[in-house]
């Protein structure tokens, strides 16, 4: 690993497919006896968001509303599926999405003004869809805890998933609504073998830490799954069975698994690290990836690419359904309770507003641009 990816998940820092010129790195002759590069720091950038609820049609992805509190994702991890959307900010899939991170100010303004709207229709909200909303510079913004605050105030269902132990941070408003119906979360878990984890995902939490998240929210009486993502045969598929063991006896009734998916920049990427940090095995672990895709790196068809295709990943299938089965984690899910859902009676002043009388017309603002609220976001 070179000084500067030093700590980070990215072996290289390619331009993104959506750039006129590619920049890639090179060898210039400096070794260690040389003056060390500086380590490569994070930067935060404010997006100023006109909305903050984002929607998908994914048929294979189980909500179709997420708030992502952060763009880019300080846990670096290599596997990463949101790596390809720094692409479109013209950064780089590699690095850069490890270290020049977004943030969206007054998050908890959008999301109130968002859920006053008379025409809102409530709906579970997935927490995290995208990057992790609880990695290291949430300590410091706090910006995801504004977000469940709002949700608490509202009633509002919603679901979290992460990687990080600082989740338990808000135990308290996950708690209480877990035993209302209206909050789970979700702890994804890799691997329980800490070396794995670190070269894997150099700063999430340890798999220890992670536990004792699953631990501390159940102890909340909050529902909480294990997520055994992304399943890499011949790297971590031989795990299956005891991370969800550890999971389970850590307080977790339910889990889920995806195979690993290596899309756009993300298989030059992986292939990269992959040849790094695990080189007697490199060959073997692309070797059984292709098996579940039908020969190729990566399947984007909607009907199998969570899963695969092929005997390698039906073995896996047929052991995480065993698996769940022993360890009691194939309990039937609940669905979040849509119907306490409410407007506060604070937020309905304020959103009075926005429907005074017009000084032309002596009536309400125009009904098809606010239906009595702020006027719907492009």
């Amino acid at each position: 690993m070179t000084e500067a990816a030093k700590g980070r998940g990215a072996r290289s820092n390619a331009s993104g497919r959506f750039e006129p010129e590619t920049v890639e790195a090179f060898d210039d002759g400096w070794t260690g006896d040389d003056a060390r590069v500086a380590p490569l720091r994070t930067t935060l950038t404010p997006e100023h968001a006109r909305t903050i609820i984002a929607r998908n049609t994914s048929p294979d992805v189980g909500f179709d509303r997420s708030i992502n509190p952060y763009k880019g994702c300080e846990h670096g991890c290599i596997y990463c599926y949101a790596r390809p959307s720094h692409a479109f900010m013209g950064l780089s899939p590699g690095l850069d999405f490890e270290s020049r991170l977004f943030f969206k100010p007054g998050a908890a303004r959008l999301l109130e003004q968002e859920l006053s709207r008379p025409r809102y229709i409530c709906k579970r909200i997935h927490i995290g869809g995208n990057t992790d909303p609880y990695q290291p510079v949430e300590r410091v913004l706090g910006s995801t805890r504004s977000i469940l605050e709002v949700m608490q105030r509202f009633h509002h269902p919603f679901s979290v998933i992460t990687k990080s132990v600082l989740i338990a941070r808000d135990a308290d408003i996950m708690g209480p609504m877990g035993r209302a119906g209206l909050a789970s979360a979700c702890v994804s878990i890799t691997t329980l073998d800490r070396g794995l984890a670190r070269a894997m995902e150099p700063r999430a939490a340890t798999p220890a830490k992670r536990l004792e998240a699953i631990r501390r929210l159940a102890d909340a009486g909050c529902p909480v799954s294990v997520g055994f993502a992304p399943v890499i045969p011949g790297l971590n598929d031989h795990e299956l069975e005891a991370v969800l063991e550890a999971a389970s006896k850590a307080g977790a009734t339910a889990a889920f698994y995806v195979a690993l998916r290596l899309p756009l920049e993300i298989k030059d990427l992986f292939r990269e690290w992959l040849a790094d940090a695990r080189p007697d095995r490199a060959a073997r672990v692309m070797s059984l990836i292709r098996q579940t895709r039908g020969g190729r790196d990566y399947d984007p068809d909607w009907s199998q690419r969570m899963k695969g295709t092929g005997p390698v990943a039906d073995l896996i299938a047929v052991r995480f359904k065993a698996a769940i089965k022993r360890y009691c984690l194939d309990r039937p899910r609940v669905p979040l309770d849509e119907t306490q859902f409410r407007v506060p009676a604070d937020m309905k002043k304020q959103m009075d507003l926005f429907d005074l009388p017009s000084p032309i017309s002596g009536e309400g603002g125009s009904r098809s641009e606010t239906e009595g609220g702020l006027p719907d976001a492009a």
